[in-house]
């Protein structure tokens, strides 16, 4: 098991530094002057020159990277001068992604419970009851949620729940635990302004995990120990819960993981269309402005939670499935 755990730690050390300087020469490369930022429009050669010697934004990107990687072995992910300041508004990295983490995270993993409280139920009926109504009306599901575009059924969301019936607010969040004075905050107000987004994020993941729970239920119940748990005599509900679900959920322990990582790119166009100051939203503004430690800062921050979930989650399949070996 500890050598298992090491491997994939080492593992994902390696993809963050490749992932991290590739990202890094990117940003290098593109076409902007960020010390106009520092120095303003007004600023002679001179200015230009000093400001960018004074932030190091002179040297060649290789010497760069490496003062920002060792920024981050010295003080964290999000430790205060990690990833140094945003070259538009002066503030500290850290903060920026302390502040609309939050609302990412929530986003992401209240779409998550959404998309599985939909796709477990529908897939398992479909699977149960192939070519019946309750299939088919599964299939158009699928097809609707795997077609439309996020941008799309948020706009439509909005239109209907949020203009027309008036039922949930638009363009607004309310913060679980520190809202500002005079602004709406609270569970009950925090969950009411992120239904919509919840909704609209959760159902593709939710057409493609029907399909996947359907197909994965219909291969195990051919499966041998199947027939032979019912051959024995064992209860229906039985055979279900312990041979058939406990088997045919397994891929989707991985494919959760991965999903939920996955989501945290995709978050962009739900924070967008609704407003939500997320790590997406700030994404958007950094480009706008090529404020690139801002982009640079959240790609770095993703990146980890990308590869700390999928290191959780190979752990944990390697608990649940005894086929996998820890070795």
């Amino acid at each position: 098991m500890t050598r298992y755990v090491i491997r994939r730690i080492l593992w994902a050390l390696v993809l963050f530094v490749v992932v991290t300087f590739v990202s890094y020469v990117i940003f290098f490369l593109i076409p902007a002057d960020p010390v106009k930022l520092f120095a303003g429009r007004q600023a002679t050669a001179e200015d230009l020159a000093r400001a960018a010697h004074y932030y190091g934004l002179d040297q060649p990107f290789y010497v760069q990277y490496w003062k920002f990687l060792s920024r981050l072995v010295a003080n964290g992910i999000i430790g205060k001068h990690a990833m140094g300041f945003s070259y538009a508004n002066r503030q500290w990295i850290s903060h920026v992604i302390k502040d609309r983490a939050p609302v990412t995270a929530s986003l992401v993993f209240g779409g998550a419970v959404f998309w599985m409280l939909i796709s477990v139920p529908i897939g398992i009926l479909s699977a149960l009851r192939p070519r019946s109504l309750a299939d088919r009306g599964a299939t158009i599901f699928v097809f609707i949620g795997i077609s439309a575009h996020p941008v799309f059924l948020a706009l439509i969301f909005l239109y209907i729940f949020g203009y027309k019936l008036q039922l949930f607010p638009i363009g607004s969040y309310a913060d679980f635990f520190n809202p500002p004075e005079g602004q709406p905050g609270g569970p009950i107000q925090w969950a009411w302004h992120m239904f919509l987004p919840w909704c609209t994020f959760a159902i593709l993941f939710a057409a493609l995990y029907v399909r996947m729970i359907r197909a994965s239920v219909i291969e195990t119940m051919s499966e041998d120990y199947v027939r032979t748990a019912r051959a024995k005599g064992a209860p229906e509900w039985i055979v279900m819960r312990s041979h058939i679900l406990r088997n045919a959920l397994l891929p989707i322990v991985t494919m959760l993981g991965m999903d939920i990582a996955l989501g945290m790119g995709g978050a962009v166009f739900t924070e967008s269309v609704y407003s939500l100051p997320g790590l997406g939203q700030a994404v958007v503004q950094s480009l706008e402005t090529f404020d690139l430690p801002v982009t640079m800062g959240v790609v770095v921050f993703a990146t980890t939670a990308v590869l700390i979930v999928n290191l959780i989650v190979d752990i944990l399949y390697a608990f649940i499935d005894p086929r996998i070996k820890l070795a």
